[in-house]
């Protein structure tokens, strides 16, 4: 199985002049086209005077889902080359958008998809990228007396998620790396955990 696009690490803002043309590139992490316009309309509630909002996105687990748009300038000279930036990181979950206030030069269309292109890479370069993997989630259960042995054992290894504790016992999903489920058991077995456990699906997380 093939392991799935890093994203960034981090929301950046980075900034570059280029014949006196000032490039602003806002990047940022999100996971849906919901995210992706606030992002975009919240950049131009912020910069209302600035000449273009080019925009370039990845989404979905395997980068399918791309957009970019030039905002106004020559077509093919700034959505095509933000997004060739993307996509040639590796990258998914991500938003660029690059507010520019235009200096006086015309940079022309060579100028303009280096410019564009170039912005979207020094952000990336800022805000570094997270590698991930594919898991599964497997529930873990336990009654009112175990729960805080069980949570502190596991906690040792792997990081827990939906803990939940009731007047009835304690529960957990634990991402555990996609092949090795039946290894997870046996280890809670071999340190005495007999506790029961279901797997809830697949799923992708920071590796």
């Amino acid at each position: 199985m093939r392991a799935p696009l890093p994203v960034p690490a981090r929301a950046v803002r980075t900034e570059t002049v280029v014949e006196r043309s000032r490039f602003l590139t806002t990047l940022e992490p999100v996971d849906d086209d919901a995210a992706l316009d606030a992002v975009l309309a919240r950049v131009r509630r912020e910069f209302p005077g600035a000449r273009h909002h080019c925009t370039a996105s990845v989404l979905g687990e395997d980068g399918e889902r791309r957009r970019s748009s030039d905002d106004g300038e020559p077509a093919g000279t700034a959505g095509a080359p933000m997004l060739a930036a993307l996509r040639g990181a590796g990258v998914t979950g991500v938003v660029a958008v690059v507010t520019r206030w235009f200096g006086g030069v015309l940079l022309g269309t060579g100028g303009l998809v280096r410019a564009y292109g170039g912005a979207v890479s020094g952000a990336l370069a800022e805000a570094g990228v997270v590698p991930r993997r594919h898991v599964e989630l497997v529930e873990v259960r336990t009654g009112p007396g175990g729960g805080g042995r069980v949570e502190a054992a596991l906690r040792r290894e792997h990081a827990l998620e939906d803990v939940t504790w009731t007047g009835t016992g304690w529960r957990a999903v634990v991402p555990v790396a996609a092949g090795e489920v039946e290894a997870f058991r046996a280890r809670l077995a071999g340190a005495g955990l007999e506790v029961p456990t279901a797997v809830l699906g697949r799923a992708v997380r920071p590796a």
